[in-house]
């Protein structure tokens, strides 16, 4: 038996009839670039998230330069957010002209913690950009908190988070607020002042290529994304600002539009599946299981392997074809382009040298999960 760390197979044998009735919808209109297709998408993926305004772009990583870009975020800024992450993160940041200042994450969500985001603050600070890693919402109460304290905007890096929603953590919960009690239950991406998504194939909404996705309530914000989606002109050949080529594919939001109404379904597998790991790893005291809070999608099931034996783990697992990934080996600090500019950050580094992800999808058959269970347990023997 050989199990990948994702298996995209299934979910198009379901929706096989489907997928291709829509590209060949697309192929037959002749309109490829924007169009009615994405027009439709944008529509009903703002209906779902219950946002007023989605703006469809080529990729997750340009929704957070163009997110950051429209916030208002420039030259000489500052931008706290988290050194675990993948690095398009803290490259979105670097690339509108400011500075990613990092903040060492909480050790029980892997997201940035919020209790040390207000240290970091400076004169400079522009905005937080917290992620909602491996498909856990970050602390977006006491971060939302700060960012009206110090007037500052928030954009949320939700890549690994389509349709999770924000309930609480327990350090929120002993500390209520109204913020708190306003958010409650929505979707991420809905409560900062801007939303990027990845529709990257391995997402847990995933295009069949490249795609990604701008949300806001804000009317200026969602106004200055559509002109730097396309060259900075809202209408054509009337550049007003320098802007990017960042159009979301007609094919791929074709495609979203089929995908769209199961994402529910599939996120309640998937934390079937992270469920069922977590009972089945209960007895191993080498090992630290992801929290399942409510909100919570697993884009990815992470685990700390404890005393030096991630590696170990990782290859044990490669010989008995059990695919597995680390996300991620190297926090963005410690990365060549930024390596010496930043202080330590225990916790993340930590974390970098422990996690392992193991295969989720929400299809995973139960006797395949149980072989993976069993397989790490002998490991241990």
């Amino acid at each position: 038996m050989k199990i990948p760390i994702l298996d995209l197979k299934p979910q198009y044998a379901s929706l096989k009839t489907d997928i291709h009735t829509a590209i060949d919808r697309v192929l037959q209109s002749g309109a490829f670039i924007m169009g009615p297709e994405v027009k439709q998408f944008e529509q009903e993926v703002a209906a779902y998230l219950g946002v007023k305004h989605a703006i469809g772009v080529n990729s997750g990583t340009d929704a957070l330069v163009i997110g950051l870009k429209a916030s208002g975020v420039t030259v000489e800024d500052e931008v706290l957010t988290t050194p675990f992450s993948f690095f398009a993160t803290a490259e979105s940041i670097s690339n509108v002209g400011a500075k990613p200042i990092f903040v060492d994450i909480d050790p029980h969500t892997f997201n940035i913690n919020a209790q040390k985001i207000e240290a970091r603050i400076t004169p400079k600070t522009k905005a937080i950009l917290p992620v909602h890693l491996y498909g856990h919402p970050a602390a977006m109460a006491n971060i939302m908190g700060v960012a009206q304290k110090y007037n500052l905007k928030v954009i949320e890096d939700c890549a690994q988070a389509f349709g999770a929603r924000y309930f609480s953590s327990e350090v929120e919960s002993e500390q209520p607020n109204a913020t708190a009690k306003d958010i409650r239950g929505r979707t991420v991406g809905t409560i900062g002042n801007v939303g990027a998504y990845s529709f990257f194939p391995s997402k847990n909404l995933g295009a069949y290529g490249d795609g990604g996705l701008i949300t806001t309530n804000d009317d200026a914000i969602a106004e200055k994304a559509k002109m730097l989606r396309i060259h900075g002109a809202l209408k054509k050949y009337h550049n007003e600002v320098l802007g990017y080529n960042s159009r979301l594919d007609a094919i791929q939001a074709a495609i979203l539009r089929v995908k769209l109404p199961y994402i529910d379904d599939w996120n309640r597998g998937r934390r079937q599946v992270a469920q069922t790991y977590n009972d089945g790893f209960a007895d191993l005291p080498g090992m630290i299981t992801p929290q399942i809070v409510e909100g919570h999608v697993f884009h990815q099931y992470t685990i700390r392997v404890l005393d030096g034996k991630r590696d170990a783990l990782k290859e044990y697992l490669a010989d008995h074809h059990i695919g597995s990934m680390v996300y991620y080996p190297v926090t963005q600090d410690k990365l060549p382009i930024y390596l010496g500019q930043y202080d330590t950050f225990e916790v993340s580094n930590q974390y970098a040298q422990e996690v392992l992800s193991l295969p989720i999808w929400p299809e995973l058959q139960l006797d395949t999960q149980s072989f993976i269970i069993n397989t790490i347990h002998k490991f241990y023997l």
